[in-house]
């Protein structure tokens, strides 16, 4: 019989035991997948100089401005330590592992030892989207290059990504953090989309997924994520997220923003929604002739589209594609987007915390 003072170092070993297997079930779930590069803890060291450039950080840990031996630049993705099975690791390689595409980032190699875990991706000279469209008080980031031609092109890029995401690909991939801190820009403003953490695969031809919880960033995340009775959750939730972030690239400011209007206070999808019904002046940033104001309006119309509350209500992303190729004549003004409102977004907010 064992004595009591023996339980504790039994749990011990189990739990050591138990820590092993899920190491080595990662491993067995890193090596079924392609032939990627694989890299040691040391070697990240080496092609970032210790870590020495900072290019960005989020939740999921830090990114590192990064040299292969072959002169090459990449960026590095160190991942904090993570706990469980390391989910949002796996998702991340599983998903942009079964990607290749122009407007999706190229993953290169990882780094799977122990705790250390790493990601090494093609690096991007003009880094995220974000900051071409608010800096860090909110105003206007003066950039030339981002005039509106160069808007509208990027809106389409990431269109073409994500249409790749959700029909090109040989499984359904659903991405779930669509936002312009996850586009990448390189040297030609061509878009990338990145960060494949919270990804989920699709098998075969299924139109919606299984979700325990919402998942995405607040400002972002499609109602029906976290009100079951609006509709399933599919690929029409990433359209939901891609029509927010247009939003944010014609306004240049956060959609979770209040907009002030002569006297009152009202949301920008509401406001702008009544401009464009109203025929009125959009009054943005940069507009300078006719064709300014024609890709600004066919950007707002396909965005508010996108925004509808009932997912069946949004376009596919092949729909977004080819009304962003066609003339804005021919788009229709959506039904106002009634529960898109401050006031939600504080729910997400408290409900994420």
């Amino acid at each position: 019989m064992l004595s009591f003072r023996k339980k504790p170092m039994i749990r011990r070993i189990m739990a050591l035991i138990k820590q092993r297997g899920k190491h080595f079930d990662g491993e067995m779930k890193i090596e079924g997948l392609i032939s990627l590069r694989r890299y040691t803890y040391k070697d990240i060291k080496k092609m970032t100089n210790s870590f020495k450039e900072k290019l960005g950080q989020g939740s999921y840990g830090c990114v590192y401005k990064g040299k292969l031996r072959d002169g090459q630049l990449v960026a590095v993705k160190l991942l904090k330590k993570l706990k469980g099975d390391a989910e949002e690791f796996f998702n991340e390689v599983a998903s942009i592992s079964k990607t290749s595409h122009v407007n999706v980032v190229n993953l290169l190699g990882l780094c799977f030892e122990g705790s250390k875990r790493a990601l090494v991706y093609e690096f991007m000279p003009n880094g995220s989207l974000e900051k071409f469209i608010f800096n860090r008080s909110n105003t206007l980031e003066v950039d030339h290059k981002l005039n509106w031609d160069t808007l509208y092109h990027i809106s389409l890029g990431i269109a073409h990504g994500l249409e790749y995401l959700h029909r090109g690909c040989n499984t359904r991939i659903l991405h779930f953090d669509i936002k312009p801190h996850n586009i990448l820009l390189d040297g030609n403003y061509c878009p990338k989309i990145s960060d494949f953490g919270l990804a989920k695969i699709c098998p075969g031809e299924e139109s919606t997924v299984s979700m325990l919880g919402a998942r995405g960033t607040p400002g972002y995340i499609a109602p029906e994520l976290y009100r079951r009775n609006i509709g399933g959750v599919s690929h029409k939730s990433d359209v939901y997220s891609y029509g927010m972030m247009v939003l944010e690239m014609v306004s240049k400011r956060k959609n979770t923003e209040i907009w002030a209007d002569r006297t009152s206070e009202i949301y920008f999808p509401h406001w702008v929604h009544q401009r464009v019904e109203l025929q009125e002046e959009l009054g943005l940033h940069g507009i300078t002739n006719e064709e300014d104001e024609e890709i600004a309006k066919k950007m707002i119309v396909i965005s508010l589209w996108c925004i509808q509350i009932d997912p069946r209500s949004r376009p596919s992303m092949t729909q977004v594609v080819e009304m962003l190729k066609g003339s804005v004549e021919a788009l229709q003004i959506p039904p106002k987007p009634t529960l898109s409102s401050p006031s939600t977004s504080l729910e997400l907010v408290s409900a994420s915390e």
